[in-house]
């Protein structure tokens, strides 16, 4: 059974306190807290392993070539990737993003061409498209959201076009929570010859993901939100998109032969990880997915969705406060304001009550100029939370209501 005491003894830090009031972590959108397990395996690699991968004859750095690689497999079975090959090590879902849009999209997008971005994007699935857009002479398209946070599929036909290369689009929203029909997304992307990238950051851990079933040509998470260690991301790519693209990074372990005349590169994955890999981190995140993966994703997905539920209702109930994102099958994000309350104030007052929530625009500025608000207080709901603090959220919110109105 889904045991969340017993899951919370895993994370040590949920048992700290500040101010002197337990804490009530609600951020786990912006980076999830880390289980023991990987905690452990990084002290473990520092203390044991600690050896370049992929360079070394010696027993030290093919054994930690071995788990490094090891933990590529764990991933590719996790998002249901064909190939190992197929799964590249990042510095995180960001520089997955950028590998794509300056690699693939530098090459294939040219003057006259256009993108396609979903307005509900985080700045990491737009600006990088934004940007390499403007310097091959292409165009931005916007694939809009209603009110309640649903993404408007049904404006796909007058947006996409043959001159379309890329869609980007969220598999669920870092503000609104609102998971996207990523099947007609794609499904219309691919009938106009277009590509897709889809950033994966608030999907992966809510939910499990099969890119093969999805059809995505580009996949791309963060380790930080799935439990894992800082500094270290994946990118999935199909491999004929990936054979097609050239390097984005030049260094070392991504070249096969070098002369001042001429080099040419590595087969995948590692043509794509230049440099000494973040291994330890990589090693991390494959312990962090192990954990995840002992429990029953169904157990997981049900738990979060009854605190989604129960946490909606609370704060529906005080007066004069808004949510923003009332799709149904919601990731479990709620994002809220307060008539006449500053967000940021309010986000002050839960912190002085142990309570850590996000205040601001969330890196999706979009967003906030379509409710035309300078920002919003979110609350990120993971498995380790529960209805008591919930409760602790509820009460803190109201008081920061009544202090400031």
């Amino acid at each position: 059974m889904f045991d969340v005491e017993k899951i919370r003894e895993d994370f040590p830090i949920l048992g700290r306190k500040v101010y002197g009031r337990p804490l009530v972590y609600l951020d786990s959108g912006a980076t999830a807290q880390k289980p023991r397990c990987v905690t452990d395996m990084v002290r473990y690699l520092h203390d044991e392993m600690n050896a370049n991968v992929h360079r070394g004859v010696h027993y030290l750095s093919e054994e930690t070539t071995v788990m490094y690689e090891a933990a590529r497999e764990r991933i590719r079975d996790f998002i249901g990737a064909g190939s190992s090959d197929e799964i590249i090590f990042t510095g995180g879902a960001t520089a997955s993003i950028n590998a794509v849009a300056y690699a693939w999209g530098g090459t294939f997008i040219g003057a006259g061409d256009n993108v396609v971005i979903s307005e509900m994007e985080h700045h990491s699935n737009l600006v990088p498209w934004q940007q390499i857009a403007m310097y091959r002479g292409a165009g931005i398209r916007v694939l809009p959201f209603d009110d309640e946070g649903r993404l408007m599929t049904e404006r796909l036909g007058e947006l996409l076009d043959e001159r379309t290369k890329v869609v980007a689009v969220t598999q669920a929203s870092n503000t609104l929570g609102t998971r996207p029909d990523l099947k007609t997304v794609i499904d219309a992307a691919h009938a106009v010859g277009a590509v897709v990238m889809v950033d994966g950051c608030q999907g992966v851990v809510h939910g499990t993901v099969n890119v093969r079933e999805l059809d995505c040509d580009f996949y791309a998470f963060s380790g930080h939100k799935l439990y894992a260690p800082t500094g270290i991301g994946v990118l999935y790519g199909k491999r004929a998109l990936l054979e097609a693209m050239p390097p984005f990074l030049f260094g070392g372990d991504m070249v096969d032969r070098v002369s001042f005349e001429r080099t040419t590169f590595a087969p995948l994955p590692l043509k794509f990880e230049a440099g000494t890999a973040n291994f330890i981190g990589a090693i991390a995140l494959g312990e962090a997915v192990k954990y995840v993966t002992s429990f029953s994703a169904d157990d997981i997905a049900a738990h979060e969705e009854r605190l989604l539920r129960y946490a909606t209702e609370r704060l529906e109930a005080i007066d004069g406060l808004r949510i923003y994102g009332n799709t149904p099958g919601k990731s479990p994000i709620i994002s809220f304001n307060i008539e006449g309350a500053h967000h940021y104030d309010v986000g002050m007052i839960l912190d002085k009550m142990g309570i850590a929530i996000r205040t601001g625009q969330h890196c999706a500025e979009p967003v906030m100029t379509h409710y035309g608000v300078t920002g919003m207080c979110r609350a990120s709901l993971a498995m380790y939370n529960t209805e008591a603090e919930i409760d602790a959220l509820a009460a803190g919110v109201e008081r920061a209501a009544r202090m400031l109105r």
